[in-house]
């Protein structure tokens, strides 16, 4: 299937009433660690999610309300929301007239990389801030991203500001010093198992004895280190999986039994619910 393209450039400032025109999904093919959205006046609704990537957010009209972790945060103008891969989060509309924001989701092993030439370093380190204040750095994401969602803009342009961008948001919030990951072997051994094999039906009972370990034990040591239960853990492969199908063509029906969902209605009911549009919403609006 061929993407909507951009024809032109877009207009980030236009004032027409809200549509799934106002919801903007970009990816360059060429830079590939990269995703962007913007989304404009939204008063969609997110439930608490998480994905792989290292992703950085701002607000550029209205205010959202923002929780990651135990955090509750509120997000204007002038802040950065910096999310951790694989942290459960949500951003809501703070006001009944919605927001306009930006997001960015970056590849992790591009962070890795990025951070090794930073501090040599060999393993991501996560940033220890959810909101960076920080006014000129805001206005350099939201330049940038209007930027890298312009088809106009020269492939070495976009690069060149992706490093700038996050190489100073990584000096900001976070250094070798703060540590590496702490989660124990065998939840990190339970992520990877609940992200493969996304068609099968698992039981904790059998992905307890594969570790040696009790499930009871291994489910509240889960719960604990991620927030959210191994079960919405594979909900959230599955969308993030379903995105990346998506992005390539793939029917809608055959998506869903790809990722494991029983039919197309129940794919259409958890996309929608952890993304706040539909899977066809997503695959229209998907440039590329």
């Amino acid at each position: 299937m061929a993407h909507r393209a951009l024809s032109g450039r877009y207009d980030f400032t236009s004032t027409r009433s809200h549509s799934m025109n106002d919801e903007i999904f970009f990816k360059d093919n060429r830079l590939s660690f990269a995703e962007c959205r913007y989304s404009k006046s939204s008063r969609r609704s997110f439930k608490p999610h998480l994905h792989r990537t290292f992703s950085i957010g701002a607000v550029d009209c209205g205010q959202a309300l923002y929780q990651v972790g135990d955090r509750n945060i509120l997000l204007s103008t002038g802040s950065l929301a910096l999310i951790n891969p694989e942290t459960l989060h949500f951003c809501n509309a703070a006001a009944s007239e919605g927001r306009s924001y930006y997001m960015l989701y970056l590849d992790v092993e591009w962070c890795r990389t990025l951070q090794k030439s930073l501090w040599r370093v060999d393993s991501f380190i996560p940033v220890t801030l959810a909101k960076l204040d920080d006014l000129r750095l805001y206005r350099l994401f939201c330049r940038g991203m209007r930027r890298l969602m312009d088809p106009a803009s020269h492939l070495l342009e976009k690069e060149q500001l992706l490093i700038e961008l996050t190489g100073r948001v990584f000096k900001k919030a976070c250094g070798p010093q703060t540590g590496q990951r702490l989660a124990e072997e065998n939840i990190n051994r339970l992520k990877e198992a609940l992200a493969a094999n996304l068609r099968e039906d698992l039981t904790l009972e059998a992905l307890a004895r594969d570790m040696d370990a009790n499930p009871y034990t291994l489910l509240r040591r889960f719960k604990a280190a991620t927030g959210i239960t191994p079960h919405a853990y594979r909900m959230n492969c599955r969308i993030e999986q379903a995105r990346l199908l998506l992005q390539q063509g793939l029917d809608i029906a055959d998506t869903a039994l790809e990722c494991g969902f029983f039919d197309q209605s129940h794919l259409h009911r958890h996309f929608k619910a952890m993304t706040t549009v539909t899977p066809q919403e997503y695959r229209v609006n998907f440039i590329q």
